[in-house]
């Protein structure tokens, strides 16, 4: 598991915040927009990287950088880690089932395109037990080009663990274009909090 540091709520700027979200209803809320993968996409076929992989590594170097994605419950206290791993969703194309894989996040798209991939294919079981709080969460839905997506709910109104997804990728204006969604708990992470992400992704994927 990774290090954290436990939030003093007394002095957190955001404790109102996150009480009256944490006591809603369903406190996470999902955004879904588009991003421009040109340049990221052609770099990628280059390179004969994952495409699944190398994006998984984008999303999750970016959303590090920002602290309002790295906050989890757990044992009732509000937490910041240092770190968050991954854990996404991998496709047995026989049994068509889907099997959840755990990997750790590395310092390089390299490294971390090496490692999930050997561990998606090392991996039999379709689940391993439950996820940590540690992880982002990616669920990939290649085969529609969507305009809004929703997930299943655990029920669970302390479940944190940002969800990410995006669907077939398609042509338009001359660039290349996929739908891509977050899924957040709203007690840490608001509309600002996702456009900076949007923000930063896009700029990665075009400096790649």
């Amino acid at each position: 598991m990774n290090h954290y540091t436990v939030i003093d709520e007394k002095n957190w700027k955001r404790a109102l915040h996150c009480s009256i979200f944490r006591n809603s209803v369903e406190p996470s809320f999902c955004v879904t927009f588009e991003l421009d993968i040109t340049h990221f996409l052609a770099k990628i076929k280059e390179q004969k990287y994952s495409f699944t992989m190398a994006l998984i590594f984008a999303v999750s170097y970016c959303a590090n950088e920002i602290e309002e994605f790295r906050y989890r419950f757990v044992d009732d206290k509000i937490v910041l880690y240092d770190r968050i791993d991954t854990a996404f969703t991998c496709l047995n194309k026989d049994t068509e089932l889907f099997k959840v894989v755990n990997v750790e996040m590395k310092d390089t798209i390299e490294e971390y395109v090496t490692a999930a991939s050997k561990a998606a294919i090392k991996q039999e079981a379709y689940f391993t037990g439950p996820l940590g709080n540690d992880v982002f969460q990616f669920s990939p839905l290649p085969w529609v080009t969507y305009t809004h997506i929703s997930h299943t709910i655990s029920g669970k109104k302390d479940n944190a663990t940002p969800l990410f997804d995006w669907g077939k990728y398609f042509e338009k204006d001359g660039k290349i274009i996929v739908p891509f969604s977050v899924q957040a708990h709203h007690s840490f992470v608001d509309g600002l909090h996702i456009g900076k992400l949007a923000d930063k992704l896009q700029n990665f994927l075009n400096k790649y």
